[in-house]
């Protein structure tokens, strides 16, 4: 069991870097020209998704590798009175919108990330960011879901397993944190 899960995680691995990298490189000149005009990173996902978005909002705003100023990293998931509130009074597909709504700024950056990309909530969240002038980044996986026809770049990991997606989408938001720290 342990030796095939090693092995299938090695397996997309492999995709990803014959299919991706220019994708992830496309990601991390748009993230760096972000934190370079000042603005902030915006994330948000549900479940495990939700989890990503924590620790890159984490790697931005404490560190991530090299001793810089704290970026601003903010994860869309972390307020439950916020987030109670929003899906009481609007209803749970708008709790990542309307937090967009009070925080985005033209030029900022939202992250959405979505194993099906079809999460209604991250898809609304999408609207609202395009709709104040941000710019977009999708972490998706199987088909990439909904999320290809609203985000700038959707990043899609070329597997169905839920675990696979999730381990690529830390990878990734670990080069793009990575790339962040390169520029101090």
């Amino acid at each position: 069991m342990v030796l095939n899960e090693l092995r299938d995680h090695q397996n997309i691995i492999q995709l990803v870097i014959d299919t991706l990298t220019g994708e992830i490189e496309q990601a991390c000149q748009i993230i760096t020209s972000t934190i370079q005009s000042g603005n902030k990173v915006l994330l948000a996902g549900n479940g495990g998704s939700a989890a990503d978005a924590q620790h890159i909002a984490a790697e931005l705003s404490g560190r991530f590798v090299k001793e810089r100023k704290a970026l601003p990293g903010i994860a869309l998931t972390v307020d439950t009175s916020a987030l109670t509130a929003i899906a009481n009074d609007h209803g749970y597909d708008r709790v990542f919108s309307r937090q967009v709504e009070a925080f985005a700024q033209p030029g900022d950056l939202f992250i959405g990330i979505s194993t099906s990309g079809n999460s209604q909530s991250v898809l609304n969240a999408f609207q609202s960011a395009t709709a104040f002038g941000c710019k977009t980044l999708g972490l998706s996986g199987r088909d990439g879901g909904k999320m290809n026809g609203i985000c700038d770049l959707n990043i899609i990991i070329p597997s169905n397993v839920t675990a696979r997606i999730q381990e690529m989408h830390i990878l990734i938001g670990h080069i793009l944190c990575k790339a962040v720290d390169e520029l101090f």
